[in-house]
């Protein structure tokens, strides 16, 4: 057994623990045992019943308020076990200060973190203040609303979407929303073979958080997406699922925490997509829910059910089911990186099982992302040249090879 985020051990009965108390209570349900070394070794506690007694005294004279636990008593080891409850009056104090626990530590939060923690104990979130811009326009939501519902946006409309209160007073999810937005937009990046290589950037900002998830997505379609055409017939080939793009950043807008100058940051690659979201997971949310696709509580409802509405996300809390599904037949897999800070998805290229022929396969192989013309590729392949470009048409074709540009200029490159 050994110490984690929710379970702390103490060899001695002090007051250091009441800090612990405080972070369990703001944060989530842990367990603190005493009579028990840092290394996990039990050391055993003498007069259990009078220690315990003293443990739920410090416990009502020092936190405010009064957190729920409960003490019990292991007399074959001889220690004594607390349970502390997350509660919902928080924040829980332990002289004047909340802590939270860091791993194995146990740390004071700051000032954004303490009003958070007051936010919660209300039923409120960041998103439901009152937001200090209230000159707002709602142009590119006024235009979401006509082409995708067929409906007029008005202050009715903004009532009943929860922007607008009763006293015709705009919170920060509409500012948000706005053509004015002053909150953190998206930063993408699209590097080449290294991160000192930047091929293209885009900083989407002082806008609607709808109208720069809009702009990302073109700029993912970009890079991520062509057209084959065969006879007359043209498919879209996505080398990254759209559906997974979409959602991921869907999920980075509606949960990403909004109190802090921080945006969201998509780094595209030749290989991957990386979309990180600043603040970890919402309360309540652990990282197996979380990666389960069950989620079903968001940071911030009112913006979820204004994407909910204009039908960027398919239903609450499937967003990560189906970032997973879009994948089922590849052999490359999304990854979920979690912290306490932050929440990164990787989007890799998908991968498909290849059924090739002999020719197929050594031109596949001799192909890189480099691009490479065909007289480039007859410098190093066994064929002729007719033998060459009709076997990287028939790549194509499959959508493993990408074409690029008309005539002599023609490049060719694995997708």
């Amino acid at each position: 057994m050994q110490e984690n985020k929710y379970l702390e051990f103490k060899e001695e009965i002090s007051t250091t623990f009441l800090k612990t108390v405080s972070a369990y209570a703001n944060y989530g349900t842990g367990k603190i045992m005493f009579g028990i070394d840092d290394s996990g070794k039990v050391k055993g506690i003498t007069n259990l019943k009078e220690e315990c007694l003293s443990i739920e005294n410090k416990i009502n004279d020092s936190i405010n308020p009064h957190p729920d636990f409960i003490l019990s008593i292991d007399e074959l080891k001889s220690i004594i076990i607390l349970e502390v409850k997350e509660g919902s009056n928080k924040p829980y104090l332990y002289k004047g200060k909340a802590y939270k626990r860091n791993d194995t530590s146990t740390i004071e939060v700051d000032n954004i973190e303490l009003r958070r923690l007051i936010l919660e104990s209300q039923n409120l979130n960041f998103e439901d203040l009152k937001s200090n811009n209230q000159n707002l326009t709602f142009n590119y939501l006024k235009t979401q609303f006509k082409e995708i519902l067929d409906i007029k946006l008005d202050s009715n409309v903004l009532k009943t979407l929860e922007l607008l209160t009763n006293k015709n007073e705009y919170i920060n999810a509409a500012n948000i929303l706005s053509d004015q937005s002053s909150f953190p937009g998206i930063d993408i990046v699209k590097f080449g073979e290294n991160i000192n290589i930047i091929r293209d950037r885009m900083i989407l900002s002082n806008q609607s958080i709808l109208k720069s998830y809009d702009e990302a997505v073109e700029m993912y379609k970009k890079y991520y997406q062509y057209e084959t055409i065969n006879g007359i017939n043209r498919t879209v080939v996505e080398s990254i699922p759209e559906v997974s793009f979409r959602e991921a950043l869907a999920n980075a807008i509606i949960h990403r925490v909004w109190d802090i100058n921080a945006s969201i940051r998509i780094s595209m690659w030749d290989d991957k997509i990386e979309i990180v979201s600043p603040g970890g997971l919402p309360s309540g949310i652990n990282k197996s829910l979380y990666l389960d696709g069950m989620i079903s509580i968001m940071r911030n409802p009112i913006l979820g059910n204004t994407f909910f509405r204009l039908k960027k996300i398919e239903k609450f809390g499937t967003g990560i089911k189906r970032i997973k599904d879009s994948y089922s037949e590849s052999k490359t897999k999304p990854e979920f990186k979690i912290d306490d800070n932050c929440i990164c998805i990787v989007l890799p290229l998908t991968q498909k099982d290849i059924d090739l022929s002999e020719d197929e396969q050594i031109i596949f192989n001799t192909l890189s992302r480099t691009k490479m013309s065909s007289s480039e590729l007859l410098e190093v392949v066994p064929f002729g040249r007719n033998k060459t470009i009709k076997t990287l048409t028939t790549l194509v074709e499959k959508g493993l090879v990408i074409r690029e540009g008309t005539g002599r200029g023609i490049k060719y490159y694995k997708n």
